[in-house]
């Protein structure tokens, strides 16, 4: 099973990003993923998760209204609309799927990172 994050890169305060998710080696349909990030320094955040079906959506308050997650089961895909980027969004953003006691913490896999830079 693997999960591959895409689509970081350096932008400017105020742009957009969309990451993407690919998951090979079994289907998530039925399972929750999310997107979590990690700023120098800082501990592992919590940034969005959304259901199997997508028809639930969670989100950290900091993102809330700015970063919007989406999925395309058929294509195997996680996404994250980042939208009104600012330097505090800096971080190496990952990818997680299937959820245990909670979608804001436990998950079994997890995928590798993508960078995004934020400068003002």
């Amino acid at each position: 099973v693997q999960l591959q994050a895409s689509g970081g890169g350096s932008v400017q305060a105020g742009d957009s990003l969309r990451l993407s998710c690919a998951a090979s080696g079994r289907t998530f349909n039925g399972d929750y993923m999310a997107w979590f990030r990690q700023a120098p320094g800082k501990e592992r955040e919590f940034v969005a998760a959304i259901s199997g079906r997508g028809d639930n959506t969670f989100y950290a308050d900091s993102v809330k209204g700015r970063f919007t997650i989406s999925r395309d089961n058929y294509e195997k895909r996680l996404y994250l609309q980042m939208n009104s980027l600012s330097p505090e969004d800096t971080a190496v953003y990952r990818c997680a799927a299937r959820s245990g006691v909670s979608v804001y913490f436990d998950y079994t896999y997890w995928g590798q990172g993508t960078l995004v830079t934020v400068s003002s």
